[in-house]
Parts: C-alpha cells; structure tokens; sequence
C-alpha cells in the first residue's frame, strides 16, 4: 500500500486592529436609522403646521405649532382641525369642530350661546361668548359629510357662520391636531386644547 503524503497548510489571521472610531460610525448609523424613520412618520401619519393669526385665542397664539394627524375615524365635537377648503383667500385655516353630520346648530347671539341638537354647550375654550353673526341661516342641520367649524375667538373668526367660508366638507379636512409646540418654549403640549 502507497502513502501520500498530504501537505498541511495553516491560515493565520491576524489580531484585528482596534478601531477607535467604530463607536462613532454605530452612532452615526443609528442616528441615520432614527432620522428615517422620524422622517416617515412625519410624511406619512403626522405634519406639522403653524398658526397664522388670532383667531383660536386662547387656545393657540400666533405663531405656535401644531403636529396634526390625518389618520382618523372620525371627527368629534371640539376637535381642532386644519381646513384646506378653496375661499377667498386661498390658504389653509385652523378651527374648532362645532357641529357634526346629522347635529341640529344653533345660535343666539344676544346670549352667546350655542346649542347642538338643542342643548346649550359648555365651551370653556372660547375667549368670549359668540356675538358676531355673519350670515349663516340658523337654526341649521348639518348634512352628511359636511362639518360646522368655528375659531375660538368667536368675535374675531371667519369660519362657518360665514358664507365666505361656509360648512366644510370633510374631504377638505387635512388632519386634526394630536399636539402643539409652544412657540416660545418649544415644549410640547398634548391632546386637551
């Protein structure tokens, strides 16, 4: 019987070196991740708008900011929403959700008071009672699909009691608002206006 002889051959790796800047190119890479993925967040479920005017005094001021979310099962009452109908003026509004499909609205505008379906609602959001008119035709019932939409600065809002602005549809309704900055603190302050 032959033998072969058979060479053996052994590979050596050699010791890694220590890189010192690894940690900073994870972080780097984590950092690029969450930028991402905040990025996506922000195009697809949230956007974030700013406040232009006085018309939500008290609850928003000129200038603050608000994340709002267009994903949504609905509208309820005293929602704050961002208003994309075509107007006269032709930019986006920010107002309150006064009343729903199918609500009875009404007004006196001696008293200020505002009523759904009649009963008197308690608005303590407001920044005085609801003198100013326009020209809507009160009482009204809201048909399907269509929102009532006031600002909280009653006395100082274009909204639906105007025919300016009129009952909105709900396909004009960009998102309503989940949060908002506080312009000078930049603090978040969530949900309850």
């Amino acid at each position: 019987m032959k033998q072969r002889q058979i060479d053996v051959y052994y590979v050596v790796f050699p010791k890694k070196p220590v890189r010192k800047l690894l940690p900073v190119f994870d972080l780097a890479d984590s950092l690029k991740t969450s930028i991402i993925v905040v990025f996506l967040i922000f195009v697809f479920a949230f956007r974030v708008v700013g406040v232009s005017g006085t018309s939500m005094v008290p609850t928003l001021e000129d200038g603050d900011w608000l994340a709002i979310t267009s994903i949504t099962n609905g509208y309820r009452h005293g929602d704050i929403v961002v208003v994309t109908k075509p107007w006269e003026r032709n930019i986006p509004i920010i107002k309150r959700v006064i009343a729903l499909p199918g609500d009875t609205l009404d007004i006196d505008f001696d008293s200020g008071a505002v009523y759904i379906n009649g009963e008197i609602q308690d608005e303590p959001y407001i920044a005085e009672k609801t003198h100013l008119e326009y020209n809507a035709k009160l009482p009204m019932t809201i048909p399907e699909g269509y929102i009532f939409v006031m600002g909280d600065n009653r006395n100082n809002s274009l909204d639906s009691r105007s025919d300016k602005v009129g009952l909105i549809d709900e396909k004009f309704v960009l998102g309503k608002a989940f949060f908002r900055f506080y312009k000078d603190t930049g603090f978040l302050k969530n949900g309850g206006f």
